[in-house]
């Protein structure tokens, strides 16, 4: 099942400037944020939307001003090329995994159910959760729950696991969590929250697809086209915020003899975006969220 998409009206308001205008949806899912966007498009207009996940294709719209793309948003300049597109007017990008993905048991993203590890947004790719957690050593696994997670135990959680497996092997997240059974009840759901996490920006390389894009986003944005990104956790939200500011992730941009700076964007509003508790009360997943606007300079 695919719920509602999360702030909606906000999104597509701050997104559509141009009726007759060239848009993107990066992650079509459900295809909710689309149909928005095209019901507020004239017939000159188009939206080319962007999805890895196979589930997704099936729910593609019948418009011929719409284009579903089944790639990764990494690739979203090349593949608009080859549909001789090279300006376009907007970019949303409603980030992380989808109420379906987490719906779907099998695939593993969901700390309720007992599933392979998988995790992978695109079941085409070789990586998944299981090599992840089976063939990392200790270092890379530290690593990735410090830094992806943000778990301050995260040398112990990977020392745990690779002497656990030197047995047996993890197979499902059922094995992953009777590793940490030791925990007290107050702190199991948002330890799983952030393991789980963790294990899932490394599989799909969430934060370097996430980078790939934005830079991407800006060099196809005409002057003063929007980019509007939609994040579910701080990790993705410092990127968003920092790329928008000065159009870097890291270091400081060069400045003139006055100290200014030239900006990639211009902030809508200066802070986020959140949902308000009747979407958070329809739609739990809209409890994490945060949407920034950038206009590009």
């Amino acid at each position: 099942m695919y719920h509602n998409p999360v702030l909606l009206k906000q999104s597509v308001d701050d997104l559509v400037t141009n009726l007759d205008g060239i848009y993107v949806d990066c992650t079509f899912g459900g295809g909710g944020h689309s149909r928005e966007i095209l019901s507020r498009l004239s017939d000159k207009g188009k939206l080319f939307s962007f999805d890895q996940d196979l589930d997704a294709l099936k729910n593609t719209i019948d418009d011929p001003r719409f284009t579903l793309i089944n790639q990764n948003f990494r690739f979203l300049e090349n593949s608009l090329l080859m549909y001789g597109v090279s300006q376009i007017d907007g970019v949303l990008a409603d980030l992380g995994v989808s109420s379906h993905q987490f719906d779907e048991a099998e695939r593993g993203f969901s700390t309720r159910s007992n599933a392979p590890l998988d995790m992978r947004m695109n079941i085409m790719q070789g990586l998944d959760a299981k090599r992840v957690i089976n063939d990392y050593d200790e270092e890379q696994l530290a690593d990735i729950f410090y830094y992806y997670g943000e778990l301050r135990e995260a040398r112990k959680l990977a020392r745990d696991i690779v002497h656990h497996r030197k047995t047996k092997s993890i197979e499902t997240t059922e094995d992953l969590k009777k590793l940490f059974s030791y925990l007290p009840p107050h702190k199991v759901n948002k330890f799983y929250a952030q393991l789980f996490q963790a294990i899932r920006i490394e599989v799909n390389q969430e934060l370097e697809v996430l980078k790939e894009m934005l830079v991407q986003a800006h060099n196809v944005l005409k002057p003063e086209g929007r980019l509007v990104v939609i994040s579910y956790h701080s990790l993705e939200d410092r990127l968003v915020k920092r790329f928008l500011k000065n159009g870097m992730f890291e270091g400081e941009p060069e400045r003139d003899i006055y100290g200014n700076y030239k900006k990639a964007f211009e902030l809508v509003k200066s802070k986020a975006i959140i949902p308000n508790d009747k979407e958070i009360e329809e739609n739990s997943r809209a409890r994490s969220a945060k949407m920034r606007t950038g206009i590009k300079v």
